[in-house]
């Protein structure tokens, strides 16, 4: 009547052996690190970077516990976090700009555990701290794009609608257009108003020259500025969504700011390096007209990038196609060389404006450039064999295959309205973190000795299988943390809380049948029974209503209300398990074998 089949005692067993495992790395704590991560793809993490890490840090007499070597990075962990500070500046200084160098957390766990996958659950910013980015936006770069795109369109439609111009030229903000007489200028000037609601166009002439000038309004100034900050925001976000980082804070500050909170991040530094790249794209024609000598200037109406190789490149100013006008983008290979590349969708106004670009340029080299932080490169620069249509792009040259994810990455995430820049980055210390998690757990603490303390002297014997089976589901409950990189906040760790409160209540419900039933004048094997199957009744429906609220709140929440939620959740799934399979066990084991029970030990 009370025995458990082997499977069963071997199912609570396993689960046990599993949860403590993956409850341990928890208990091992982290150590302050240092991240090196390089910027270019000719930049590699080699056991040479390795020892210019080493030596920079021997030469400031800054002794790392472990300086280590990953596939994409340099990681050498400190054992204070004022060590890790002088680390980090020193490393910024001798490295320069073509490496990021970050902060981070490192897990103390040992080998074994990692092999495993087993790690630490993610704290959040008020538990553990986390990395925190304060991005400036460039609204004159959101400005001058937005010109820049202006004046492009103003070239098509003018050569769409078959009306003659000498030319179409942009200083700082405003657009010259160039007619041949008064009368076709007039008709482009109807045609121009009626596509551009939001610029102001002027006649004006000087000498023999008929000009037609625009400007932006100042209500679309206005509209472009908070455009690019909802732009950025949406953006930002998807990065991050892509990154799979837990519960993160992305909100405006001001005018033309934002700030990311990521909690509990343990790559920081490709956090930083995917959020601060701007990853717009340009398609020029290179210049192959002037020479380029060393030293020299660019020529009037060129610019001068660096290739992929290090060899500098000249392209004509006039952009042929942006970043904006790219629906999809993801990683994949060259069909011919079977080389890393990146794979480019355009939309409508994109496929027409790139056949037209390659029609009109048969022949000539065609430069695709990425701008990131507000510095080119040429990431390759093929000759135009033939028109290219349908809408599909490849760019590829000189990129491996973590970089080709990166840039379809940051493509398909959306362009930015504007350039940002990263202006104060800081890791929030551990400090106030660690007296929350000492409260916290101090609480949880004495919570758990009192309910103790309280069931033992009330159910004796089924009391104390009752503590164990609690002490079950707290360990459970953190181990699918744990395995789920969850983010736990100082809501969770109430969270964790109420789900003891919970989950002993469900043992006072067994307990209290139990009597009930003895009570009645059945057997004591009898009252077991009819106890734990009676009661899984009541339990399962009130773990289901309160199972329904928190899902409620995990779907209509943010933030640590979310947090709040998925702790809640997953509590009540294991004192479910714990509350009746785990403490079925323990008291079968205890009082299954005896066929003739006279009494049981329950107060």
């Amino acid at each position: 009547m009370n025995r458990y089949p082997l499977w069963k005692y071997l199912l609570v067993v396993v689960v046990f052996i599993v949860g403590l495992i993956y409850t341990l790395p928890n208990f091992y704590g982290e150590s302050p690190a240092v991240q090196v991560l390089p910027l270019r793809a000719n930049l590699k993490a080699d056991s040479a970077l390795l020892q210019r890490v080493s030596d920079a840090l021997k030469a400031a007499n800054l002794d790392a516990e472990e300086i280590a070597l990953d596939p994409t990075s340099i990681k050498a962990r400190f054992n204070t976090t004022d060590s890790q500070l002088k680390a980090k500046d020193i490393l910024q200084t001798k490295l320069g700009d073509d490496y990021m160098v970050a902060l981070n957390l490192l897990s103390r766990s040992p080998q074994w555990l990692t092999a495993m996958n087993a790690r630490p659950m993610y704290l959040g910013l008020d538990l553990r701290g986390g990395v925190h980015f304060l991005l400036q936006i460039d609204m004159k770069g959101a400005l001058d794009k937005a010109i820049e795109a202006a004046s492009g369109d103003m070239r098509s439609i003018l050569r769409d609608q078959n009306i003659a111009y000498s030319g179409v030229s942009r200083d700082g903000r405003l657009v010259t257009v160039k007619f041949r007489d008064a009368e076709t200028r007039g008709k482009g000037a109807v045609e121009l108003k009626q596509r551009f609601g939001g610029l102001a166009f002027n006649d004006k002439n000087e000498g023999n020259e008929i000009l037609l000038l625009a400007t932006l309004k100042p209500e679309e100034e206005k509209r472009i500025q908070e455009s690019a900050v909802q732009q950025n925001l949406i953006t930002l976000r998807n990065r991050v969504n892509e990154l799979g980082v837990a519960e993160p804070i992305i909100q405006q500050q001001g005018i033309d700011r934002i700030v990311v909170q990521l909690p509990g991040v343990l790559d920081t530094a490709h956090a930083k390096d995917i959020l601060g790249r701007t990853a717009t794209l340009e398609v020029r024609l290179v210049d192959d007209e002037h020479k380029l000598s060393e030293g020299a200037a660019a020529p009037f109406g060129t610019d001068m990038f660096k290739d992929r190789d290090g060899s500098m490149l000249l392209v004509r100013k006039s952009v042929l196609l942006t970043g904006e006008r790219i629906n999809d983008a993801q990683p994949g290979f060259d069909s011919r060389t079977n080389e890393p590349a990146v794979h480019i969708n355009l939309d409508s106004a994109g496929t027409r404006k790139f056949k037209e670009a390659t029609r009109e340029n048969v022949g000539k080299r065609m430069a695709i450039l990425l701008f990131e932080k507000g510095k080119g490169e040429v990431i390759t620069a093929p000759v135009i064999r033939e028109e290219i249509g349908g809408g599909r792009v490849q760019i590829s040259g000189q990129m491996n295959t973590k970089e080709a994810n990166d840039i379809s990455l940051l493509l398909r995430a959306g362009a930015l309205a504007a350039p940002m820049e990263i202006i104060e980055e800081r890791t929030v210390g551990p400090s106030l973190g660690a007296d929350n998690i000492v409260r916290g757990f101090r609480s949880t603490q004495i919570g758990f000795v009192a309910i103790a303390i309280f069931m033992i002297s009330y159910y004796l014997m089924f009391g104390a299988v009752s503590v164990l089976a609690l002490g079950a589901n707290l360990l459970l409950l953190v181990a699918l943390l744990s395995m789920l990189q969850a983010t736990l906040t100082l809501p969770g760790m109430a969270g964790i809380a109420l789900t003891l409160g919970m989950a002993i209540d469900a043992n006072v419900l067994i307990n209290e049948r139990i009597r009930e039933e003895l009570r009645n004048g059945n057997t004591p094997q009898a009252s077991i029974h009819a106890g734990y199957d009676h009661a899984f009744r009541t339990i399962l429906d009130s773990n289901i209503t309160t199972l329904i609220a928190g899902i409620a709140l995990f779907m209509f929440g943010s933030g640590a209300v979310r947090g709040f939620a998925v702790v809640l959740c997953l509590g009540i799934l294991t004192s479910m398990f714990s509350a009746v399979l785990i403490s079925r066990a323990l008291v079968n084991l205890i009082y299954g074998r005896k066929l003739r029970l006279s009494k049981i030990s329950i107060g």
